[in-house]
C-alpha cells in the first residue's frame, strides 16, 4: 500500500510539473518538491538556466553544470568540490567562500565574478574567462589558469603556490601580497601588473611581458627572466641577484636602488634604463 501511494505521488509530481506553466527549473524544482540546496548533489543539471539562482549553501559536490547559464546567481559558501562547470556561464556570480575545489570550470565564463576567500585549489580553469574578477585571498594552489584571461583581475593575497599560469593574461591585475611560491609565469601577459614586494625568487618567467609592471621592492633572485619584456618596468629596490636575464629587454626600465649582482645580463637590452645606486658587482 505505501509503495502504491509513493507511486501515486511521484505521478502527480511529474504530472504538476508537465503542466506547469513555467520553465524555471527552481520553480519546476520546488514544485516537484525537490531542495535545489541538498537534492542536487552529483545530479546532472548541464545546459541549464539557472540565471540569478539563489543557491546559498548548497551541496553542490560532484553536481554537472556543463554549459549551464548560472549568471548573476548566489553560490555564498556552496559546496561544489569536483563540480563540472565546463564553459558555464558564472559572469557576475557570487561565489564568495565557496568550494570549488577539484572543479572543471575549462573554459567557463567568470568575468566579473565575486571568488573572494574562494578555495579553487586543484581545480582545472584552463581557458576560462576571468576579467576583472576578484580573487581577493582565495585558494588558487595547484590551480590550473594556463591560457586563462585574468586582466584587471583582484588577486590581492590569494594563494597561487604551484599555480599554472603559463600563456595567461594578467594584465593590469593586482597580485600584492600574493602567494606565488612555485608558480608557472612563462608567457604570461603581466603588463601593467601590480607585483610590488612580491616574492617570485626561483619563478619561471621566461618570455614572460612584464612591460610598465611595478616590481618594485619584489623578490626575484634566481628567477628565470630569459627573452622577457621588462621595458618601462619599476625594479626600484628590486632583488634580481642570480637572476637570469640573458635576452631580456630592459628599456627604459627603472633600476634605481635594485641588486643586481651575480645577475645574468648577457645580451640584455639596457637602452635609457636608470640604474642609478643598482648594485652590479
Amino acid at each position: 500500500m505505501a509503495n502504491e501511494d509513493s507511486l501515486q505521488e511521484l505521478q502527480n509530481s511529474i504530472q504538476q510539473v508537465l503542466e506547469a506553466e513555467t520553465n524555471d527549473f527552481l520553480a519546476l524544482a520546488r514544485i516537484a518538491g525537490l531542495d535545489i540546496s541538498t537534492d542536487f548533489a552529483g545530479a546532472d543539471l548541464s545546459n541549464a538556466n539557472l540565471r540569478g539562482a539563489d543557491l546559498r549553501g548548497a551541496d553542490l559536490r560532484g553536481v554537472n553544470l556543463s554549459g549551464a547559464n548560472l549568471r548573476g546567481s548566489q553560490f555564498i559558501t556552496a559546496n561544489l568540490s569536483g563540480a563540472k562547470l565546463i564553459r558555464a556561464n558564472l559572469s557576475g556570480a557570487d561565489l564568495r567562500n565557496a568550494n570549488l575545489s577539484g572543479a572543471k570550470l575549462i573554459r567557463a565564463n567568470l568575468s566579473g565574478a565575486y571568488l573572494i576567500r574562494a578555495d579553487l585549489s586543484g581545480a582545472d580553469l584552463s581557458g576560462a574567462n576571468l576579467n576583472d574578477a576578484n580573487l581577493s585571498d582565495a585558494n588558487l594552489s595547484d590551480t590550473n589558469l594556463s591560457r586563462s584571461n585574468l586582466s584587471g583581475a583582484d588577486l590581492t593575497i590569494a594563494d597561487l603556490t604551484v599555480t599554472d599560469l603559463t600563456v595567461a593574461n594578467l594584465r593590469g591585475a593586482n597580485l600584492r601580497g600574493a602567494n606565488l611560491s612555485g608558480v608557472k609565469l612563462s608567457g604570461a601577459d603581466l603588463r601593467g601588473v601590480k607585483l610590488r614586494g612580491v616574492n617570485l625568487s626561483g619563478v619561471n618567467l621566461s618570455g614572460a611581458d612584464l612591460s610598465g609592471a611595478d616590481l618594485s621592492y619584489a623578490k626575484l633572485r634566481f628567477a628565470d627572466l630569459r627573452s622577457a619584456d621588462l621595458s618601462c618596468a619599476n625594479l626600484s629596490d628590486t632583488n634580481l641577484s642570480d637572476a637570469n636575464l640573458s635576452d631580456a629587454n630592459l628599456s627604459d626600465a627603472h633600476l634605481m636602488r635594485t641588486n643586481l649582482i651575480r645577475t645574468n645580463l648577457i645580451r640584455a637590452k639596457v637602452e635609457v634604463a636608470d640604474l642609478i645606486y643598482a648594485r652590479l658587482g
